[in-house]
């Protein structure tokens, strides 16, 4: 039992170089990148919606290969080439160059990260409570490390070294994230034979798991738009880089801590109501920043914030295996994160160009405010599914 627990540690890991990394440091390093190359928002925005481009490309893949190729395999080769790319990405600062890089961290980030939790699903098999509390850490804690060692050390290099040195942010995230391969790999390698090959996918009750894919696709539009234009909006009300930093780190903490707030929960609900209810927090934790524009409604937007964002991909993975069948749930997984990634990618682009507009990024986070409160609503009307959907 004990191993179980090692080997969700390796998965996380690996998590925290996908997710924590790959797709959220960005946003520490955009200021000093728009500043030093001179980008507006929109084209800022851009490298995120490039890089939700190459998500929705990774995520495809996998849909097609699982089934021929075990998960373990394809998360421990995500996981590698994800970091290669990160270490990549700070070599020219082209915006054609950054947009490939940006891309292919996308695709093989969600590669990794969608059969990461496929494979934490299997881990406590027999055991409801701890199963759902792995996922949630998988996601929570995996991500939030990530958020928090970006934050606390990318703010404070750049303040001392300036904008320009933004390319050794990126030598900074991709070495972090060499180091934290190994194990990732290693728990991908005791699981090669979990979920292997299939002789046929087995199908999904799709129609009657629409809210709950309305609701994440909300979160795909809306979340990622914080966490791109934080440390912007940040800039745009004179904050140091120590404030900055400061409250980065709240932020991952509270990621970091998530999975014991909502696990009781996922174990209770099998329906929409734990995505809801996260979603809900998201949409509050992005309105505060410009509701409450003082260190304190900072605080306060990252604490409520961090507690709720990563919980959604786990509240989409627990409601998988609480309503279907072990040979449904990668491909389940898989689709929860196609529909995720092609609403991810609309967001920062449209946001930025909302901030180029109106000539504030806090319109931008109103508006997802907006759009995740709807996305709440459509998850409170998803129920379980029958329990016919457990053997399809």
């Amino acid at each position: 039992m004990h191993r179980d627990w090692i080997i969700l540690a390796g998965l996380a890991l690996g998590v925290t170089v996908t997710n924590g990394f790959a797709r959220f440091a960005y946003g520490l390093i955009l200021p000093s990148m728009r500043a030093e190359l001179g980008w507006s928002y929109a084209q800022a925005g851009w490298l995120n919606t490039a890089n939700a481009m190459g998500y929705i490309a990774g995520a495809i893949l996998t849909m097609s290969l699982i089934g021929r190729i075990p998960p373990a395999r394809l998360f421990a080769f995500g996981l590698l080439t994800t970091t290669l790319s990160l270490l990549a990405t700070g070599l020219v600062p082209a915006l054609g160059w950054q947009t490939f890089w940006r891309i292919a961290a996308g695709l093989f980030g969600a590669m990794s990260f969608s059969t990461a939790g496929a494979l934490t699903a299997g881990l406590f098999a027999n055991e409801p409570r701890k199963n759902a509390l792995a996922i949630a850490i998988l996601f929570g804690s995996g991500g939030g490390l990530g958020i928090v060692l970006a934050g606390a050390s990318i703010p404070p290099m750049l303040g001392l070294q300036g904008d320009e040195a933004w390319p050794w942010a990126w030598v900074m995230v991709g070495s972090a994230s060499l180091l934290m391969t190994p194990p990732g790999l290693w728990a991908a390698w005791h699981l090669r034979n979990l979920g292997g090959r299939a002789a046929r996918p087995a199908p999904l009750p799709i129609g009657r798991m629409l809210p709950e894919y309305a609701g994440y696709a909300s979160f795909g539009l809306g979340y990622i738009v914080y966490l791109t234009f934080l440390s912007a909006w940040m800039r745009e009300q004179a904050a140091n880089p120590m404030q900055i930093a400061l409250t980065w780190v709240l932020l991952g903490s509270c990621i970091t801590v998530s999975p014991f707030l909502w696990r009781g929960i996922f174990a209770r609900f099998a329906g929409g109501t734990p995505l809801a209810m996260i979603l809900s927090g998201i949409a509050i934790g992005s309105a505060l920043p410009v509701l409450w524009a003082t260190q304190t409604g900072l605080i306060a937007s990252a604490f409520v914030f961090g507690l709720c964002v990563f919980m959604a991909p786990g509240a989409v993975t627990n409601f998988t295996r609480q309503n279907l069948p072990p040979e449904a749930w990668a491909r389940a997984i898989s689709l929860f994160t196609v529909v995720f990634a092609f609403a991810q990618t609309a967001g920062p682009y449209a946001a930025g160009w909302i901030g180029d507009f109106a000539g504030s990024i806090g319109v931008s986070l109103l508006v997802v405010a907006t759009l995740l409160l709807t996305g709440a609503v459509l998850s409170l009307l998803q129920r379980p599914l029958p329990a016919t959907g457990k053997n399809l």
